[in-house]
């Protein structure tokens, strides 16, 4: 064997190697491409269902915002006439009431200026029995501290 037939052998393996490795690539890369085909119609079956149901549930939102709307327009409308109905009442009552407050204050004051006049009775005291406290009726006031004599 000559240099140039080794070399030409040396070439063809070279070749054939070459062309092997790539043929394994282009195997995966197809089993690839198919695996990729298979998510993309998968998750676009899956996507489509979930869409619609998303369409249907903005409708249905929209549905209840309307309904929304109406009952918060309701409730500005039955504000509004409370209002109105609250000072046509305060108009309406409002000053007899005063007037028959002020009646009644001035019969209560002209009452008690007769009470008054009588001489009112001093509060009852009574002292419990080694507390630092005199009661008296109603209410309970501290009394003054002694101070303990030396002897």
């Amino acid at each position: 064997m000559s240099g140039g037939e080794v070399a030409g052998i040396l070439v063809a393996v070279f070749w054939a190697i070459l062309v092997s490795f790539l043929a394994v690539v282009l195997v995966r890369l197809a089993q690839v491409l198919k695996a990729t085909t298979k998510l993309v119609a998968d998750v676009t079956d899956q996507a489509v269902p979930l869409l619609a149901d998303a369409s249907t549930t903005v409708r249905s939102a929209r549905t209840q915002l309307d309904r929304v709307d109406a009952i918060a327009s309701d409730v500005q409308e039955v504000t509004s006439n409370a209002s109105a109905l609250s000072s046509t009442v305060a108009s309406t009552f409002g000053g007899p009431l005063v007037k028959v407050a002020a009646f009644g204050y001035g019969v209560r004051k002209a009452l008690g200026k007769s009470t008054e006049d009588a001489p009112q009775k001093a509060p009852r005291r009574q002292r419990s029995n080694g507390a630092s406290h005199t009661v008296i009726v109603g209410r309970t006031v501290p009394t003054p501290r002694r101070r303990k004599q030396k002897g």
